[in-house]
């Protein structure tokens, strides 16, 4: 497993994955130089203690960021199966696309809305009340002059004030990039072409960050910029997962506007094993070592389906009973059953079957069950596409 699961907020899951215990650790060890380098008075306890802290709180306000994203999809009713952190920040997991343009604009604006919040309440409680001498504005300067637990917020606050604007910058699927599909998704009323002229503007964007970057390392000067190798290397390196991203992003819509018309009946299994209510558990059993896909059957009765059955519904208080016991006093009955419908996209049903973790579901088309939706085949599809597309 790549992640583990941290808690759970207002309903949504929070996954932490394994890379962000090594981000974790390199920010509290650049973070301990950097106060050493400041307060050079602190103790090594004292320098390892804040920069821990500091860490610990930029990770909180990666997750608050996501939590703004989140919370208004909640509200604007797009459902969120959960929120990942990871290396190089975090992603709010939604089960499916806002449905409107200014839904998008309203959801993505949120998140740098929030981190220039923290940023702002950070920056004023940390240095608040401080005074400044005017010939040393830097930040080493400023940050010499604060205690401990100022320092680390005041740090935190500069952090989120800058995560807020890097993801204004208008390269998809940076927040910047939403709120450029979503306004030309306005105009062109399509949101697969908006998607790639998003992720165009993103790949361009991230191209000029990689030549750029590499004029600094060579020595040129840029405007604002300057010419430092350290800068430019990390120019680079920021252009690269961005141009990377944006090429994700690319494949993705090109992937969505191809599986866009296709449904649930065209992928779906119709010949599902069906085994009789009045089986006995031990036919159940036999049923499942003799058919290769026999792990989850319907259950007929009067010709007529009239559940689904499988062997994990077998409880331990009828291990006792197999001669007495039957299909039907286990299986879920149709009217309990999660379905879909046979002309949903199955996209669609996918991404809920992943939300839900489920392998499986039944498929009904007027009032009838006709089939069985295997997530394993609609990731086939999805593969198969997907090499198609690349």
């Amino acid at each position: 497993m790549k992640y583990f699961r941290l808690g759970r907020i207002a309903g949504i899951d929070i996954h932490v994955n394994w890379s962000w215990l090594f981000i974790f650790g390199l920010v509290s060890w650049s973070l301990s130089l950097t106060f050493g380098q400041v307060h050079n008075e602190w103790s090594m306890n004292m320098r390892w203690g804040m920069a821990m802290l500091a860490s610990l709180l930029f990770f909180i306000s990666v997750l608050a960021h996501e939590l703004a994203h989140s919370l208004v999809a909640l509200a604007r009713g797009v459902p969120v199966a959960n929120i990942t952190l990871f290396m190089f920040g975090g992603v709010s997991n939604m089960q499916r696309e806002p449905s409107s343009p200014a839904e998008e604009m309203v959801i993505t604006i949120a998140g740098p809305l929030m981190s220039l919040f923290l940023g702002a309440v950070c920056l004023m409680v940390g240095t608040g009340g401080m005074v400044v001498d005017a010939s040393s504005l830097t930040a080493p300067a400023i940050l010499a002059q604060l205690q401990p637990v100022n320092t680390a917020l005041a740090w935190l606050g500069s952090v989120n004030i800058l995560i807020g604007f890097f993801n204004l910058i208008p390269a998809f699927p940076l927040d910047g990039g939403r709120i450029v599909r979503s306004l030309i998704w306005a105009i062109l009323n399509d949101i697969h072409r908006s998607t790639r002229w998003a992720t165009w503007l993103g790949q361009g964007i991230a191209w000029m960050m990689i030549v750029s970057g590499v004029s600094m390392a060579f020595g040129l000067k840029l405007p604002f910029i300057g010419g430092d190798i350290f800068n430019g290397v990390w120019l680079i390196c920021i252009g690269i997962f961005l141009h990377n991203a944006a090429a994700s992003g690319y494949r993705q819509a090109a992937m969505d506007e191809k599986l866009a018309a296709v449904q649930v009946r065209s992928v779906m299994q119709t010949g599902v094993p069906v085994i009789s209510s009045d089986a006995s558990l031990g036919d159940l059993l036999h049923r499942n070592l003799t058919q290769p896909d026999g792990h989850t059957m319907f259950v007929m009765e009067d010709q007529e389906i009239v559940g689904l059955v499988a062997m994990r519904d077998v409880k331990k208080s009828l291990m006792d009973k197999w001669s007495l016991a039957t299909v039907g006093d286990i299986m879920t009955p149709v009217s309990d059953l999660l379905y879909v419908g046979a002309d949903e996209d199955v996209v669609d049903v996918f991404e809920r079957l992943q939300a839900l973790d489920m392998r499986h579901i039944p498929v009904m088309f007027n009032n009838r069950i006709v089939g069985l939706l295997h997530r394993r085949d609609v990731h086939r599809l999805l593969q198969l596409q997907s090499e198609l597309v690349s």
